[in-house]
């Protein structure tokens, strides 16, 4: 993970016990810095929208994974004992701190502002330029590959064995039938908090998550019409998915580094048989139901090679791009 400026092994990190120590210090942002985790969060959510494409791969590439789970994690009961210590105004600010609040806001603003302004847009290309949005995530997916198999800094049986886990896991997940449903509130709650957990999981798209549950479309409906009251609620479910979820991703990140690397690593490796540019549907033509994974030569309207590939490299361009930035930005 780029959050790091070497990788670790997977030995207890130094900082293992940050995850029972909740008055540990968390970093200050200045204005640039905070600005950068907003853009990183715009990234995110563009990500996010596109089933098949995680969230959560954009936060690692981007070296803001493993701050996103301990910020995350931090949120629980304990907080009420922060805030009684100091209470008041001095309380509440010991709160925020403990949460990394300034932190989370910015990069809930930037996935918030992706999901309004592009989701119109990434949804129009998705009907009917599918080859086109394809084409770029699968050029992303495999850099991202490749630029995190390096900082896996020594393989082991173990190790491998657990990027094939995530992998396998991952072809899995993608190839479920997809449920055809009328969702009511208290199943999109559900989604919701299953949606979270992949959508923090790099290479389990949430998006996806919601289009096997039958819930996609009504989940992207509603928020290009500002239908509060099922973004509300699927938001409920993403809260409760989180505080879930987030503390074990958090524990197996201090104490196992590398190991959870492979596994993570190997989930992105796998969603490459969802964001396969060329699809189609059962009968081997272009329609809304184009899920089926085709040689580009069986591709009805040809491969579209220089198109395909020039779309590729300019998503892995932009993932190289992303990488040397969170590097950057972290090592300043």
């Amino acid at each position: 993970m780029t959050a790091s400026p070497t990788p670790r092994s997977d030995a207890p990190s130094p900082n293992a016990d940050l995850t029972s120590n909740h008055n540990a210090p968390v970093q200050q942002d200045n204005p640039k810095q905070l600005l950068a985790v907003y853009v990183k969060g715009m990234t995110m959510g563009a990500a996010d929208i596109v089933p098949g494409v995680s969230g959560g791969t954009i936060a690692l590439i981007a070296g803001i994974y493993e701050r996103l789970i301990n910020a995350l994690s931090s949120i629980g009961p304990s907080l009420w004992h922060t805030f009684r210590a100091d209470g008041g105004m001095k309380g509440l600010l010991a709160v925020w701190r403990q949460v990394d609040a300034t932190f989370l806001l910015c990069l809930v603003a930037g996935i918030a502002t992706s999901f309004v302004t592009l989701a119109g847009g990434i949804k129009y290309l998705l009907d009917n330029e599918p080859l086109l949005i394809w084409s770029f995530f699968f050029g992303l997916v495999i850099m991202t590959v490749v630029i995190l198999l390096t900082e896996i800094t020594r393989w082991t049986v173990a190790r491998a064995g657990l990027f094939l886990l995530g992998a396998v896991a991952a072809v899995i997940i993608s190839s479920l039938p997809i449920l055809s449903t009328t969702p009511s509130l208290p199943y999109l709650f559900v989604a919701g908090a299953i949606a979270i957990c992949a959508m923090i999981l790099p290479g389990i798209s949430g998006s996806f998550i919601l289009l096997l549950m039958g819930a996609y479309d009504t989940v992207l409906e509603a928020v290009h019409t500002f239908n509060f009251t099922i973004i509300l609620t699927l938001m409920a479910g993403m809260v409760t998915g989180l505080l879930l979820f987030t503390r074990m991703l958090k524990w197996l990140l201090a104490r196992y580094y590398q190991a959870t690397l492979a596994l993570l690593t190997g989930f992105i490796a796998g969603s490459l048989v969802k964001v396969w540019p060329w699809k189609t549907d059962a009968s081997g033509t272009l329609t809304s139901d184009a899920v089926h994974n085709v040689t580009p030569w069986q591709y009805p309207t040809g491969a579209q090679w220089g198109m395909t590939l020039g779309l590729m490299v300019l998503g892995a361009v932009l993932v190289s791009l992303l990488s040397w930035w969170g590097k950057r930005s972290n090592n300043q």
